[in-house]
């Protein structure tokens, strides 16, 4: 049982030799027992490892058979002080026939078997020959010498009680039309473990590659499969040893093919995220076996007495970002789902141009170029753009500079209006001080912006663009009635870190002119620039050091949100992802300021404009997100110290 609901799954290639079953359970004893010392809660064999896949009509001999349950009994035996589960499959004889039967061992005690249900039989494969499918199986459970009674069936899960909750299938059944996997995960299993043993033929791997990470996706599970090795006959094919990890659609690990000596591949899963994200997704769960496949038998599983420490788990540090290898096709189908949705709000309003307020910041920039990108959409000119910089009393040189840059290099309208003056009208209207620098000095600046956009988008048949982005949607860091409004915001489901990411994406496909600007501004400290310069003429005022790091905050909304992970498992993945970066005191005050911020600003969330949603995390009230405002983080705050 983990604590923090991570497991480490290993899939693992031993040498193997033809028939020779107490070479290969020697071979299997070492392994099991280097990958045991790795930390494995759980270790994945080849098909037929005892025995090697390749032996034809020699499963049909009795020596062959006995050797087999005597190799089985070896290694449990010289296991036994292992709480790691093993799993393989051997050839074994349930009343008078042959079945291809998955074994699941774990401390020297056998828990259950599980036979083959789809038997291969073309070209190269011929198990039919040997064997049964497991639909001709009569028994629920059989003796064995040295196991005593052990169930039997593919109606086995395999549970430790708590997230660690298993199911097998072997080989050809992946490749079925329905897979026992589908089945089984619907029935609860996180984990599915296939003993494979798939020729190798060019285009074979990749397309099996892409079989495992299918099959984890749809089943919202972890997958993990280890096929024969290249010791294996040569008779007619060659098998290569491929192994392959797979977590709810991606792949985590791999070994590399074709290695003569033995190849371990361990990752950390975190099977209570997997759990988490079944509880959201309403289509797993819609999901209805039929009668026949109800029945299910629960098999316990000793908890392993080791605690996950994540040394091997994959934690991107920044989740809402693309990976390396996707990052030009997912940048541009981010744009263009943000483009496509103001056209179509622009062409069903019947709005005439675009309007909204740049700053020379990152949100505001990014907000821009997707009006451009609307325009170019609609096949209308960029000055359908009426673009205004509304620089305040804490506007600075830098960001006011690249603002009028920006405007001009895109080709659109622009105008400046200064609010400072609306402002101290108003503060004098207030009877409101303006020396004192409060929430009244920011916010009358933040509204006076936002009337000025709104009113300008009247004159002119406009629609106003808002600019906010998810991680500020998240934190509540927007002016009520102020920048919090507009009438499309198409930012709302981008953060804060995606941000950069897609602008340096433009950035590279722009002129260096316009590329430099852009880089500027991706440099540029996040500010609200409501309050005065320091009297060099440089930013006072840097949202990050009144917050914590953006970076953190995404991380935090990114777990939060999608898997509902709990304030002390958050601290542990920030701790892990982030440690090198920034200290535990840093973490968990960001941590704090993002709990407090994200239950006490709902009420902003409550009334947000529409705007496209372009990840599986969105805010939105309608759609995705559906929270009391006067809900209490307490209890949250409260777990952090437990």
């Amino acid at each position: 049982m983990s604590a923090n609901g991570y497991y480490r799954l290993s899939a693992v290639i031993p040498p193997v030799r033809v028939a020779d079953v107490a070479a290969n359970c020697a071979e299997l004893v070492r392994a099991a027992r280097d990958v045991a010392q790795l930390g494995a809660h759980a270790v994945l064999f080849p098909e037929m490892s005892l025995t090697g896949y390749t032996c034809g009509d020699l499963f049909f001999q009795p020596t062959l058979l006995e050797a087999t349950l005597e190799g089985l009994r070896t290694l449990a035996e010289k296991t036994a002080d292992l709480s790691c589960v093993l799993i393989t499959s051997i050839p074994l004889v349930v009343h008078e026939a042959l079945f291809n039967t998955a074994v699941v061992l774990q401390s020297g005690r056998l828990l259950g078997l599980v036979p083959k249900s789809v038997l291969p039989n073309y070209r190269e494969f011929y198990e039919r020959r040997q064997f049964h499918p497991a639909a001709d199986l009569r028994v629920d459970e059989i003796t064995l010498p040295g196991f005593g009674t052990v169930p039997i069936g593919t109606d086995l899960i395999f549970s430790d009680a708590s997230d660690f909750v298993f199911g097998v299938e072997v080989c050809e059944d992946l490749w079925s039309v329905i897979p026992p996997s589908s089945r089984l995960a619907l029935q609860g299993a996180r984990v599915i473990f296939n003993p494979c043993a798939s020729t190798e033929l060019v285009g074979k791997a990749a397309y099996r590659r892409r079989l495992v990470t299918q099959q984890s996706g749809t089943c919202l599970a972890a997958y993990v499969l280890a096929s024969a090795g290249v010791g294996e006959s040569t008779q007619d094919v060659v098998y290569s040893g491929h192994a392959l990890i797979a977590e709810n659609g991606h792949l985590v690990a791999e070994n590399t093919r074709f290695s003569r000596g033995v190849t371990m591949s361990c990752v950390d899963i975190d099977l209570q995220r997997l759990g988490a994200a079944r509880l959201s997704e309403s289509s797993f769960n819609e999901n209805k076996l039929p009668q026949e496949w109800s029945r299910v038998r629960v098999v316990p599983v000793t908890p392993v007495d080791t605690e996950c420490d994540l040394r091997l788990a994959q934690i991107p540090k920044r989740p809402f970002l693309p990976a390396a290898n996707q990052e030009e096709e997912r940048s541009e189908e981010i744009l263009n789902i943000q483009a496509t949705g103001l056209a179509k709000r622009m062409e069903h309003t019947g709005a005439e141009c675009l309007v909204l307020g740049i700053s020379g910041g990152l949100d505001s920039t990014l907000a821009l170029l997707v009006c451009a990108r609307t325009c170019e959409l609609l096949g209308k000119s960029p000055q359908c753009i009426r673009a205004l910089t509304m620089p305040g009393f804490g506007t600075t040189g830098r960001t006011h500079e690249n603002a009028v840059k920006l405007a001009k290099l895109l080709g659109v309208q622009f105008s400046e209006v200064n609010v400072c003056a609306i402002s101290q009208q108003e503060f004098q209207m207030l009877g409101f001080d303006p020396a004192q620098r409060t929430k009244t000095y920011e916010n009358v600046q933040a509204r006076a912006r936002t009337e000025l956009l709104m009113n300008t988008a009247n004159m002119h048949n406009g629609l106003v663009v808002g600019t906010g982005d998810l991680s500020e949607i998240a934190l509540g860091w927007s002016t009520y009635n102020g920048d919090h409004m507009s009438m499309y915001a198409v930012n709302c489901s981008i953060p804060k870190t995606l941000i950069r990411c897609l602008i340096a994406h433009i950035g590279l496909h722009s002129s260096p002119e316009l590329a430099g600007v852009l880089q500027d501004i991706i440099d540029t400290p996040v500010s609200p620039e409501l309050l005065p310069p320091a009297e060099d003429g440089t930013m006072e005022q840097k949202t990050e050091e009144l917050l914590g790091p953006y970076d953190l905050h995404d991380f935090f909304l990114y777990h939060f949100i999608k898997y509902g992970a709990a304030p002390q498992k958050l601290l542990l993945l920030a701790q892990r992802a982030w440690g090198n970066e920034y200290d535990e005191v840093t973490i968990r005050r960001t941590l704090c300021i993002f709990l407090r911020r994200f239950f006490a600003q709902q009420f902003k969330r409550s009334c947000i404009p529409d705007g496209p949603k372009v990840g599986t995390i969105s805010l939105s009230p309608r759609g995705d997100w559906r929270m009391p405002s006067d809900a209490g983080a307490t209890g949250w705050l409260a777990s952090m110290e437990s």
